[in-house]
Formats: C-alpha cells, sequence, structure tokens
C-alpha cells in the first residue's frame, strides 16, 4: 500500500509564497537575521543598499509567505522569525527529501538486480 506522503501539502499558493519568498538572496538573509533575533523594518533597511521602502517590500513579501511576522511597537514595526513557518517550511523540504530517497533507494536496487 502507498501512502500519500503529501496528504498535508500546502496548497499551490502557499507553496508559491514560499519558494517565490526563498528565491531572492536579500530575503533569504532577511530571514537569517530575523530568526537569530528581533530587527525593526528601519534597522534591516540600514543593512542594504537599497531603499527603505524596497526593504519593507521584501519584508511583506515574507510575512505573505509566513516565513516572519511584524508588530507594530510605537513608530516602529519589529520584524522577527516565524517558527511556525519555517518549520512548516523545513518539513515540506523533508517530504520531498524523502521521496528523491525513495526513488534513489528505488534505482539502486534495479541497478544491483542487474549485476
Amino acid at each position: 500500500m502507498v501512502v500519500d506522503q503529501f496528504s498535508s501539502k500546502p496548497s499551490d499558493a502557499e507553496l508559491d509564497r514560499l519558494f517565490q519568498a526563498l528565491s531572492d538572496a536579500t530575503r533569504r538573509d532577511i530571514v537569517a537575521r530575523v530568526t537569530a533575533g528581533e530587527y525593526t523594518v528601519s534597522g534591516l533597511a540600514a543593512l542594504y543598499a537599497m531603499s527603505f521602502a524596497a526593504v519593507q517590500k521584501h519584508v511583506a513579501v515574507l510575512e505573505r509567505a509566513s516565513l516572519v511576522s511584524k508588530e507594530k511597537r510605537g513608530r516602529e514595526q519589529i520584524v522577527r522569525g516565524n517558527h511556525d513557518g519555517l518549520h512548516k517550511a523545513r518539513h515540506l523540504l523533508d517530504q520531498f527529501e524523502d521521496v528523491w530517497r525513495q526513488r534513489a533507494g528505488r534505482i539502486a536496487d534495479i541497478l544491483a538486480e542487474d549485476n
């Protein structure tokens, strides 16, 4: 009996948002930074050679993908890593890895039978 490993898989729209968010080096760097500790959007903007508005857009993409969360604190917007979103992404990638490992194992078995 084959068990569908993707029975609880995210929707195509969720996957698109996740992989689009992670496809950009700046966004991956922002995720790494805010996972280690919280930053203000202006603090993040100071780290990159781009406008405040551009960094704000990157953060918005990450927020839509559930990889970060924002909280308004006074006049500042605090950005932190969303551990649930990161865990969901890792779980999904682990499922893909399991599928490919199984396929590689079957190929190895077929090649061993030929010998």
